[in-house]
């Protein structure tokens, strides 16, 4: 922890999966933190303690409360007086196109308590230019200041991956920029408080387009898979052992596994951000996003496909049938639903009729996004001898699989997780 921590006011915009950690962190490093977001339930229970992230533990929140540390808030006064304030807010596609309200709200809203020598950091994963052609436009009409001269502006990508107990936001290096050199110093000083290490780059744009390339990489790879995957099920060759055989190479090969199809804010929606920004800005078509986006966003539909076909094998149409979904969450010990493929796959079981039962220990189904009209229900040898098949959507360590293959009419599989007569994988 730096000095003068204690005596620095750190104001986070958004109180979720990238937010509320940061938030937390600061606090336990002797930063002076309010944790702020317009979602006023949210703000109650963090509060009263309580956290919705399963990767900060109520455990965590209460010493920070009490010593006066953290103060979540969802009232613009707290923003008052800020060192340094973090941009951690939702940067959502809407019809196609970046959506970027939440950050130029939250811009609007610090300038108005922007004064000189304090500096805004933007956490938000957005396209190449953001920091300087729209953020700080934004801070300084509404401040009067002058970046650069009265006030510092960086930007800093978030590498936060729900339920990851191995790199967490304390252990994942930090990629860190400014608009200028003190800028840079006091955006990479704060975060060296926080994190394991950091990395500079030359300016916010190289920060920017840092975060989209990990995430494109990612999401250009699986399509790979997934195309894959279809084409080895339809020639009878396993996909899955030749991927498994595959990794053993120790060089020029990282493995990637199919799925019912991406999640997240990431995977979704980052690539789709340097798609739009390249063809804004050149006129071209960056080809292998919008490949990458055709092959992932119909893996839901594949996964129909697959379940059509066998339950036709077995002379059963699939309305009216009771179909069992395990996982809501787009990833494994994670109740994030964010962008979830299950959303799209239950929508496709409503519209076909089936009767959808729903299972994941993790999500609350009042604040899930998933849902539909189907069932929520807890997993346990009835409910799957009940239904006319599984899905596997997720494989989450609370998921009794032996006890599902065992009982199960019919199990598809789309995580490789299990194995068995009545199993199939995608």
């Amino acid at each position: 922890m730096s000095n003068n921590a204690r005596s620095t006011k750190v104001v986070v915009i958004g109180q979720g999966y990238v937010g509320l950690p940061l938030a937390v962190r600061a606090a336990e490093q002797g930063y002076e933190v309010v944790g702020y977001d317009l979602d006023k339930v949210r703000i109650e229970a963090l509060t009263n303690g309580v956290s919705f992230i399963e990767d900060i533990p109520d455990e965590r929140i209460e010493p920070i409360l009490k010593d006066g540390s953290f103060k979540p808030s969802a009232d613009p006064a707290d923003l008052a007086n800020f060192d340094i304030a973090v941009i951690s807010v939702p940067t959502p596609l809407r019809e196609g196109l970046p959506d970027l309200s939440y950050i130029e709200d939250s811009a609007a809203e610090l300038a108005k308590h922007l004064r000189k020598g304090a500096c805004v950091i933007l956490e938000s994963t957005t396209y190449p230019g953001t920091t300087q052609e729209l953020m700080i436009p934004i801070l300084e009409a509404g401040s009067g200041l002058k970046a650069g001269e009265d006030f510092g502006a960086g930007y800093s990508p978030e590498r936060i991956d729900p339920g990851n107990k191995v790199y967490t936001l304390e252990t994942t290096p930090k990629v860190v920029s400014g608009i200028d050199a003190a800028s840079l110093a006091t955006v990479k000083g704060f975060y060296d408080d926080i994190v394991v290490r950091t990395v500079p780059v030359k300016s916010p744009k190289e920060a920017e387009l840092t975060k989209l390339l990990e995430n494109t990489f990612r999401h250009v790879n699986i399509a790979l898979v997934n195309e894959l995957a279809m084409y080895a099920q339809d020639l009878g060759i396993d996909v899955w052992d030749a991927i498994d055989a595959a990794e053993t190479k120790p060089f020029g090969f990282m493995p990637f596994r199919p799925g019912p199809g991406v999640g997240g804010h990431c995977l979704p929606i980052d690539p789709s951000y340097l798609s739009w920004k390249v063809k804004q800005t050149l006129g071209r078509t960056f080809r292998f996003v919008e490949l990458a986006n055709e092959i992932n966003e119909h893996m839901p539909d594949y996964v129909i496909q697959c379940l059509v076909a066998a339950l036709n094998a077995r002379e059963l149409p699939v309305k009216g049938r009771r179909i069992l979904v395990l996982g809501l969450a787009y990833k494994k010990n994670t109740g994030d639903d964010r962008e979830s493929p299950s959303t799209r796959i239950i929508e496709l079981l409503e519209l076909l009729e089936a009767d959808v039962a729903v299972c994941d220990p993790h999500v609350d189904p009042a604040r899930s996004h998933a849902m539909g009209g189907a069932e929520m229900v807890e997993l346990s040898a009835e409910e799957v001898r009940r239904a006319d098949a599984v899905i596997v959507l997720v494989d989450h360590d609370a998921f009794d699989l032996e006890m599902v293959a065992a009982e199960a009419s019919y199990v598809l599989d789309t995580r490789r997780c299990m194995t068995g007569p009545t199993v199939s994988s995608l």
